[in-house]
């Protein structure tokens, strides 16, 4: 795409840029069924005029916009070079990730194009990878270091994409075996009232892990692994008093930690193993005056050396789109009212009255 600028006007510099697509892409691929990508554009950079002549593009308006519509259209093209189709939701990520470097709210090292062709796992026929540049930051993390934390909202991408990695590292052997755990919050009294054994008790605490991991493997092959003992689905109380070596071993919901589990957790590491820990500290079901290890956590671990802690935010929720702005107006809910997911912080969940004694 080449840009040339155009007459001047007392309010903004003008400029046209021209980008021809190759006849090996078909448009519909650059454009969308039914111009449905190019609506997404128009809608993202309102001052440009978009026009498109067979199989030329070009864009008329502000010299800073027609620039950001240039660099997003090379983008395009790099994804779709590798075979990657474009969505309305990729055209939308790489819209935001272009601004953010533009703003200089991201230093840029990445490009969208970079981002989203990074394949981490394919299996029945889709590749798993990331959407964001903070997903695809975690992601890095996880292969340089030996304990990373995700620490985000719900919907973005801590727990799957790290199964996604636990996977890859099995069937590469860089691991023997996957653990994943989670603590059963409600182990106390409640869970006595669940009908059933102890294990079908459990089960429903993990059962989102089982689900992940179905969409990973072959499901036929999950009993066979489990019976083996090369993967395992335990809560997290099944971990004490044992060392762990040649595992990736994913501990998920880790708000609902003590500091205590959060110790005993952590020095389960043995040699050639790997530990991510996920979770979103907005989301606390501990009982009140329960402090959250994955609060702590920080506090005590920050800059030892080969930790890290990678942050995602609603920006990097992969959800439905309405994920995205729940979360948002929660924060802005609680911000504005000095509240806790719209509850008052210290406050019991029964009721906020004395008690009669």
């Amino acid at each position: 795409m080449t840009q040339t600028p155009t007459a001047h006007t007392s309010a903004q510099e003008q400029a046209r840029a021209q980008f021809t697509v190759p006849a090996a892409h078909p448009m519909v691929t650059v454009l969308g069924s039914g111009d449905s990508l190019l609506r997404v554009i128009e809608k993202a950079f309102p001052a440009v005029d978009i026009h498109v002549r067979g199989n030329e593009i070009s864009a008329v308006g502000d010299s800073g916009e027609v620039a950001l519509v240039q660099r997003l259209f090379d983008e395009m093209m790099l994804v779709l070079r590798t075979g990657q189709p474009m969505t309305e939701d990729a055209v939308e990520r790489s819209i935001a990730m272009l601004r953010a470097s533009e703003n200089g709210e991201s230093d840029g090292q990445e490009t969208p194009a970079e981002v989203l062709t990074q394949n981490i796992l394919s299996s029945r026929g889709r590749t798993i990878r990331p959407k964001t540049l903070n997903q695809k930051r975690y992601v890095d993390a996880i292969d340089k270091h030996t304990i990373v934390f995700g620490i985000g909202p719900a919907g973005t991408g801590k727990t799957y994409l790290a199964m996604a990695k636990a996977v890859q590292a099995l069937q590469s052997k860089q691991v023997n075996r996957i653990i994943l755990t989670r603590p059963a919050v409600e182990a106390g009294e409640r869970l006595g009232f669940l009908p059933g054994t102890l294990y079908e008790k459990i089960d429903p605490y993990l059962r989102p892990l089982y689900d992940a991991l179905h969409d990973m493997l072959d499901p036929d092959s999950i009993p066979r692994l489990m019976a083996a003992g090369t993967i395992e689905v335990a809560p997290l109380a099944y971990m004490r008093g044992r060392t762990l070596n040649d595992a990736f071993i994913i501990l998920d919901e880790a708000q609902n930690t003590s500091p205590e589990q959060m110790k005993m957790f952590l020095t389960r590491l043995g040699f050639d193993s790997k530990i991510v820990i996920t979770g979103d500290v907005t989301q606390v079901d501990l009982p009140d005056g329960t402090k959250s290890g994955l609060r702590q956590v920080r506090d005590i671990l920050e800059g030892v050396e080969d930790v890290h802690f990678s942050i995602l935010s609603s920006h990097d929720v992969v959800r439905h789109k309405l994920v995205g702005r729940i979360v948002d107006a929660y924060e802005k809910y609680d911000s504005k009212n000095g509240t806790q997911n719209g509850t008052h912080k210290g406050r019991g969940k029964a009721g906020h009255g004395h008690k009669g004694k």
